[in-house]
């Protein structure tokens, strides 16, 4: 019998108290009949999916799980549990399944918290940012340092033993010696892991009203309609974040497995390796991305597009050819018509693939693997990368080891510029 393919699965929930001042991910406040509304509509989603595309449970095992938003702790634990309940009922799911949930402190509770546990949720990841008040503040965060060492407690006596912390550098006002606080105390609780990613100006959002392209404040000018805001930390501080963060987790037991990522051994994150390494994974709720048999599908954005597309659902027809790999299924009425709430439907071109592999597996510490490139794609890496290759280990920036290929420390440093050489 030949082996089942893993599959990963995203539930999005895009929800939230309020907004912070940095995010441009698809999530925002809403009313209740709203939330409620999206809920019902991702379980037919969830369903319609699972009893209409291709036939998952013989053809794969769902290795992963993963609530993501938005804050999906903002939802009360029954609607979590009803939703988990729907995917368990229609997906096989693995005995050893990682089952995430995002949380923000500030809402969740040790009710919560129980439910998660009870319900088979196996890994937290809580959104800290900064162990700084003021840091926080500027964020837009709800919660505070306080609120986050009570959640953090509260999990522990629930059980959870796989806890990710997120953490964010380069933070308007944050100093370096601010940031190393922050990590400081966050290595003092010994989560098994840790992301650390560096603020980066998003447009569409409050922070780049403020700052703009260039990250410069505008706030001494008179048209700002901010108050006055703390400059962002200088490049060589910057830098010098970005560094300490490697050193001192490295001292404290945490290894880098990709370039924001650390963890205690064993407790990578294996949804997010399944983004990196080219797994299949199936994205559920509104602007949740999918990639299936080589082709990547969006969902709509605008939530109420979605609902209204969900709603509908166990009306249409049978959806025989969802998620099928055909080039010219994105050209097809009846399919558009039957499938309103896809964004976007893009098959991948070997070219587009082959990129892939490289940009997204060299994020990865282990690096690729060339026989793997060769399996997959049945040419030879140097033939399509090899004077790229050669130009790079030449630079120092990425490094050979017979079947290996991976960045340097130097190409860590650099990763943007040297993954760009691998666009065809």
């Amino acid at each position: 019998m030949e082996e089942k393919k893993k599959l990963g699965i995203y539930i999005h929930i895009p929800f939230c108290v309020k907004k912070c001042l940095y995010c441009d991910f698809l999530s925002d406040t809403a009313d209740s009949d709203v939330v409620n509304r999206y809920i019902e509509a991702l379980k037919k989603e969830i369903g319609y999916t699972a009893l209409n595309s291709i036939d998952f449970k013989s053809q794969y095992t769902v290795k992963t799980v993963f609530f993501g938003g938005g804050t999906p702790s903002l939802m009360n634990g029954e609607v979590i549990a009803d939703i988990l309940d729907s995917i368990i009922e229609r997906f096989d799911i693995s005995k050893d399944a990682e089952i995430t949930i995002e949380c923000n402190p500030g809402t969740v509770t040790k009710q919560k918290l129980d439910q998660y546990k009870k319900m088979g949720i196996n890994r937290l990841s809580i959104g800290l940012q900064s162990a700084n008040e003021d840091e926080l503040k500027l964020l837009g965060r709800i919660h505070d340092y306080s609120q986050f060492l009570d959640t953090y407690s509260k999990a522990r006596e629930a059980g959870f033993d796989n806890i990710n912390i997120d953490l964010m550098s380069a933070i308007p006002g944050q100093t370096v010696d601010s940031y190393k606080k922050t990590l400081e105390k966050i290595i003092a609780l010994s989560p098994e892991h840790i992301s650390a990613y560096s603020l980066i100006i998003e447009p569409d959002t409050p922070f780049y009203d403020i700052y703009g392209d260039d990250g410069v404040t505008c706030c001494d000018q008179s048209s700002c309609k901010y108050e006055k805001w703390p400059p962002l930390p200088d490049e060589d501080s910057e830098r010098e974040m970005y560094h300490i963060t490697k050193d001192i987790l490295k001292a404290a037991g945490y290894y880098r497995y990709e370039i924001s990522n650390y963890s205690l051994k064993g407790c990578e994150c294996r949804h997010n390796i399944s983004y990196w390494d080219g797994s299949d994974y199936l994205g559920l709720g509104v602007g949740a991305a999918s990639f299936m048999n080589s082709v990547r599908y969006s969902n709509t954005s605008d939530i109420y597009t979605y609902m209204k597309a969900c709603e509908k659902l166990d009306k249409l027809p049978t959806a025989e050819y969802l998620f099928d790999d055909e080039e010219d299924m994105a050209d097809d009425p009846d399919y558009i018509n039957m499938e309103g709430y896809h964004e976007a439907i893009q098959p991948l071109s070997k070219n587009e693939r082959m990129e892939e592999f490289m940009f997204l597996g060299l994020r990865m510490m282990r690096g690729i693997s060339k026989k793997e490139f060769l399996d997959r794609f049945h040419t030879q890496i140097d033939d399509i990368y090899g004077n790229v290759i050669a130009k790079l280990i030449d630079q120092k920036l990425i490094e050979g080891d017979g079947d290996i290929l991976k960045l340097t420390e130097r190409g860590i440093d650099v990763s943007n510029v040297v993954l760009a050489n691998f666009l065809l």
